[in-house]
C-alpha cells in the first residue's frame, strides 16, 4: 500500500481506534467475543474495543490465527488487518539448538540460515513477528536468561545478532512470506540484572552502555530490524519503560530507529510496583510520554490514553506511534494479504537436518583425555538423570514436541546396539548395583545437568553446581572407572570444577533441540568431529560471578610472578580465572599455526592493514579449526580489558590440509567508548594475539596506530 493510502486510513481513524492499534492482547481474548467473559470481562473490555485492537500475542496454529482474523476483519470498521506476535526464539515445531549453543559454533551463516528455517515454519502457521533475537550483553550465568543470548563478547553478540535478523526478515518481507520481521531485546541492559536474579534492578554506566550493550542493538538496527522490546529494568534509577531520555536521545536519535517499539509483557502496569507511578493513568502516560507504542498485555492504554491525548493534546505523538504500526502491517504485505504466509510451505525433513547440523556445531568438547572418540568394540555405560530424557529441547520450544526429540539413549542405541542404559534419579539408593555396572563397562557415560524448567526467563539459580545426586553418581563413577566422559545439559554455563579433576573427558551438550541425541551420538562415536566453543566462560566457583574474559586492568594485577601477594587482585580461597574460557572447544583433529605476521608494521587513519597466519590440519581427521585474533591496547585514556576479542574465522581442514587465512585491518576495528561517549581509537602500540581461546595465546605481532 502507498505510504498516502496510508495516512489517509490514520486520518480517518476515532481516538479509540487509534488507541486500539497501540494494544496488544492474547488469543483468548478473542475465544468468545459474541459474550464478555474471561479476560476480556477483567480488563472491562466490550466488543467495539475488542475489534480495535491492533495485535496478537502468541496464536499457536494456522487455524486460530485465521479464525481471528477472519472475525476481526468482519466485525472491523477499517479492516486494518491484525498482525501476529509470537516468541519464536530457537525454532517452531522444529527446535534448534538455544541461542547460547548456536553461539558456540562462532557461525554467522549457519545461524541466518537456522534463523530463515526458523522463521519460514513459524510463518506458514501465521507468524508475523517473532520476538527475537535477544542482544542483551551477559556475564552473569546465574540468570537464566543468558540462555537466549550469544554469549560474553559484544563483537561475536552483535554479528550474530546481525545474522539473526536477516535470516528472520529476508530481503523483501511484502513479497517474502516464509519470512518474518525481527523484534531485538531487550532494550537495554537486562543482562545486569543484580545477583543475576531475574527483573532484579540494574545499575551501569554510560560508558559500559556505550561501550558493550549497544552494539548488538546498533547492529540489528543497521540491518534494519523492524521492532525493538524494552527491557523489564530501571536504566540510571528509571525503568526502561518509562525512560524517555533514553529511548529518546539513545534509540530513536543516536542509534537512529525508526520502527516500532514495544513494552515487554505487562511492563507498563509494572511501573506501579516499580513504585514510579500511582496508578494505570500516570503509567500509561509515562510509557506514551517516553516513546512506547505498543503495550503488551496491561489495559493501561487502552483504558487511560484516549483521556491522556486529549488532556495533553499528545494527537501529533499519536498519530506517529500508530503510523509506525501501520507501516509495520504494511511492510509485511498485510493489508493486501492479511493472511500472509498460511499458503507457504516448510520441507519438515530439511529442518530436521538442519537441526542435526546445527546440533553437531553447537555441542562443545570441554575436556578429553583420550577416552573420547568412543569404539564400536568397547562395551559402554550410559547412566545418569539425563540419559533417557527427551527434555531436550530447551525453554521457548512450546510448539516442539518432546515426543518427537531425539532422547541422548535413543541416538547412541543407534550406533552402539550393545550399549547399556541405567537411569539414576534424586531417590537412588542402590549405589552398589551402579558401582558394578560402572566397573564392568569399558567407558561410562554420565548425562547429567539442568531440565528445561531450570533455565529460561525466571530461571535464576544461586548454585551452579550439579545436584547433589549427580555430584555422588560422578564421584562414584569416576572412582571405579578412570574412562569416565561426562556430558551436561544445560542452558547455562555450569560449576564443573570437581567434576573436571576426576573424568576423563566433558561435553557440554546445552539443550540442542529436537536431534540432540543423534548429533551428540555422531560426535561420541567420531562419526562427526567437535567445532563448538564456548561463547559464555564457564566459572570455577559461582563466587566469580559476574565474569567475562574481558577483566579490566587494574592498578594491582596478579600476575605470574606475585600470586603469592596478599594485596593485590586476587581471590584467597580460589583462582581469578575461569575453569573454561571464552573462545575454548577441542577437535579429534590437531591444528598447528604458524606464520603470523602483518602485512605492514604501523597503520594510519585511513590505511589498511592486512593480518595474516597459517593454519594446518597435522592428524588423519577432517575437521573445524576456531582460530580466534584478540587484541591488547597498551596504553588507553580510558582503563580497557586486557583481551579483546578482534576476529575470527571457522576453518574446516581435511586430514594434513593447510590454509593461509587473512584478515583486513583498519584503525577503526581498535576503536572504544571514551569519556565523551564517542568511539574511537588512540594512537599508540596494539598487542595483537592468535589465539585458541582468550587464554590460550599461540603466537603474537606488534601493530602501531598512528
Amino acid at each position: 500500500m502507498e505510504k498516502t493510502k496510508l495516512k489517509a486510513i490514520l486520518a480517518d481513524l476515532t481516538l479509540a481506534e487509534k488507541v486500539g492499534q497501540l494494544v496488544q492482547v492474547t488469543p483468548d481474548f478473542f475465544g468468545n467475543p459474541g459474550e464478555i467473559t474471561g479476560p476480556m470481562s477483567q480488563w472491562s473490555m466490550n466488543n467495539e474495543q475488542l475489534y480495535q485492537i491492533g495485535s496478537v500475542l502468541g496464536t499457536h496454529r494456522s487455524d486460530e490465527v485465521k479464525k481471528i482474523q477472519r472475525d476481526y476483519l468482519a466485525n472491523s470498521r477499517h479492516k486494518i488487518p491484525l498482525i501476529f506476535m509470537a516468541d519464536v526464539i530457537h525454532g517452531y515445531e522444529t527446535i534448534f539448538p538455544i541461542p547460547l549453543a548456536l553461539a558456540a559454533s562462532f557461525d554467522a551463516a549457519m545461524i541466518e540460515k537456522v534463523a530463515a528455517a526458523t522463521g519460514a515454519e513459524a510463518a506458514t502457521e501465521g507468524v508475523h513477528v517473532t520476538f527475537s533475537p535477544m542482544a542483551d550483553y551477559v556475564k552473569d550465568p546465574r540468570w537464566g536468561r543468558v540462555l537466549e543470548s550469544n554469549g560474553e563478547d559484544p563483537r561475536l553478540s552483535k554479528v550474530l545478532t546481525e545474522s539473526y535478523v536477516r535470516g528472520y526478515q529476508g530481503d523483501n518481507l511484502a513479497t517474502e512470506e516464509n519470512h518474518i520481521a525481527a523484534c531485538v531485546k531487550h532494550f537495554i541492559g537486562y543482562g545486569s540484572a543484580e545477583g543475576g536474579r531475574d527483573y532484579n534492578t540494574v545499575d551501569i554506566s554510560d560508558v559500559e552502555m556505550y561501550q558493550n550493550y549497544l552494539p548488538a542493538f546498533e547492529g540489528a538496527i543497521a540491518s534494519g530490524v523492524k521492532m525493538v522490546m524494552t527491557s523489564f529494568n530501571s536504566f540510571k534509577g528509571i525503568p526502561v519503560t518509562a525512560n524517555k531520555k533514553l529511548i529518546q536521545n539513545v534509540l530513536r536519535h543516536e542509534l537512529g530507529f525508526k520502527g516500532v517499539l514495544i513494552s515487554d509483557w505487562a511492563a507498563i502496569g509494572e511501573l506501579m510496583q516499580h513504585r514510579v507511578a500511582e496508578n494505570p493513568h500516570q503509567a500509561s502516560y509515562k510509557a506514551f510520554t517516553a516513546g512506547i507504542d505498543i503495550d503488551m498485555m496491561t489495559d493501561c492504554y487502552l483504558q487511560e490514553l484516549a483521556e491522556i491525548i486529549l488532556a495533553e493534546n499528545l494527537t501529533e505523538q499519536l498519530d506517529e506511534a500508530v503510523l509506525r504500526v501501520l507501516n509495520l502491517k504494511n511492510d509485511l504485505g498485510l493489508f493486501e494479504n492479511p493472511y500472509r504466509g498460511l499458503k507457504t510451505q516448510v520441507d519438515k525433513t530439511k529442518l530436521r537436518k538442519l537441526a542435526y547440523k546445527a546440533a553437531l556445531r553447537s555441542a562443545v568438547l570441554l575436556k578429553n583425555e583420550g577416552a573420547l572418540p568412543l569404539k564400536k568394540s568397547e562395551k559402554i555405560l550410559l547412566i545418569g538423570t539425563k540419559g533417557t530424557t527427551q527434555d531436550v529441547l530447551g525453554a521457548w520450544s512450546w510448539i516442539g514436541d518432546r515426543q518427537k526429540a531425539v532422547s541422548l539413549a535413543d541416538g547412541l542405541t543407534a550406533k552402539f546396539p550393545q550399549i547399556v542404559v541405567m537411569e539414576i534419579d534424586d531417590n537412588q539408593k542402590d549405589w552398589q548395583t551402579v558401582i558394578t555396572a560402572v566397573k564392568e563397562a569399558d567407558k561410562v557415560l554420565l548425562a547429567v545437568g539442568e531440565t528445561s524448567d531450570e533455565a529460561g526467563e525466571a530461571a535464576s539459580r544461586a548454585n551452579l553446581e550439579l545436584s547433589g545426586v549427580e555430584q555422588k553418581l560422578v564421584a562414584v563413577a569416576a572412582q571405579n572407572n578412570p574412562a569416565t566422559i561426562l556430558i551436561t545439559f544445560s542452558g547455562r554455563p555450569l560449576v564443573l570444577t570437581q567434576e573436571a579433576a576426576k573424568t576423563a573427558a566433558i561435553i557440554s551438550g546445552w539443550f540442542l533441540g529436537s536431534e540432540m541425541g543423534s548429533a551428540l551420538a555422531a560426535l561420541l562415536s567420531g562419526e562427526e568431529n567437535f567445532s563448538g566453543h564456548l561463547p559464555m566462560s564457564f566459572p570455577r566457583s559461582v563466587g566469580q560471578l559476574p565474569y567475562s574474559y574481558q577483566e579490566m586492568s587494574t592498578g594491582r594485577p596478579k600476575t605470574k610472578d606475585n600470586g603469592q601477594e596478599k594485596y593485590i587482585s586476587r581471590y584467597l580461597d580460589e583462582e581469578n580465572g575461569p575453569l573454561y574460557a571464552f573462545g575454548h572447544g577441542l577437535s579429534y583433529s590437531r591444528f598447528t599455526f604458524s606464520d603470523f605476521s602483518l602485512s605492514q608494521s604501523s597503520l594510519a587513519k585511513g590505511e589498511k592493514a592486512t593480518l595474516r597466519f597459517t593454519v594446518g590440519n597435522d592428524s588423519q581427521i577432517p575437521g573445524f579449526a576456531l582460530p580466534q585474533v584478540y587484541f591488547q591496547d597498551e596504553v588507553t585514556e580510558m582503563i580497557r580489558p586486557k583481551i579483546e576479542l578482534l576476529k575470527w574465522k571457522q576453518v574446516y581442514l581435511e586430514a594434513g590440509e593447510s590454509k593461509t587465512i587473512s584478515f583486513v585491518l583498519s584503525p577503526k576495528d581498535f576503536a572504544y567508548v571514551h569519556e565523551n561517549l564517542k568511539r574511537y581509537s588512540d594512537p599508540g602500540e596494539i598487542q595483537l594475539f592468535l589465539a585458541t581461546s582468550a587464554t590460550e595465546i599461540v603466537d603474537k605481532v606488534q601493530l602501531q596506530l598512528l
